[in-house]
């Protein structure tokens, strides 16, 4: 039986890595035309800019909203899909869940969406 080294070699030939003119290897790699890392000195790409010329990573809720959004995710509470967020939360307090009294106030108060997160998604 032949080597295995040998007959790797034919099909995974190596190639030696190229040098500069100088005679020296190249350590820095080519930077992205489009970082989209925040912070980045690198131009952002215009998805990323708003209006005003600041990045625009921020999402389009308030603390109520992430709240919410935190009990849809929450399967303690049972399904939210097809039903809407206080039907949810009285649905729970009827079972004996105990959901949150924060979650009542929120939607009882009628500034905040009564859909969930996953409402028209799935």
């Amino acid at each position: 039986m032949a080597t295995t080294s040998k007959n790797m070699n034919v099909f995974y030939r190596q190639k030696k890595k190229s040098t500069t003119s100088t005679g020296k290897k190249s350590t820095k790699s080519p930077s992205p035309k489009h970082a989209a890392t925040f912070g980045s000195d690198i131009t952002q790409p215009p998805g990323l800019v708003s209006h005003g010329g600041s990045l625009d990573l921020k999402d389009d809720f308030d603390e109520q909203e992430q709240v919410l959004r935190q009990f849809d995710m929450n399967m303690a509470y049972g399904p939210c899909v097809g039903i809407t967020r206080l039907d949810r939360w009285e649905r729970a307090q009827r079972m004996g869940l105990n959901p949150p009294k924060e979650i009542e106030s929120l939607l009882k108060g009628g500034k905040v969406k009564l859909e969930s997160l996953f409402d028209g998604r799935v």
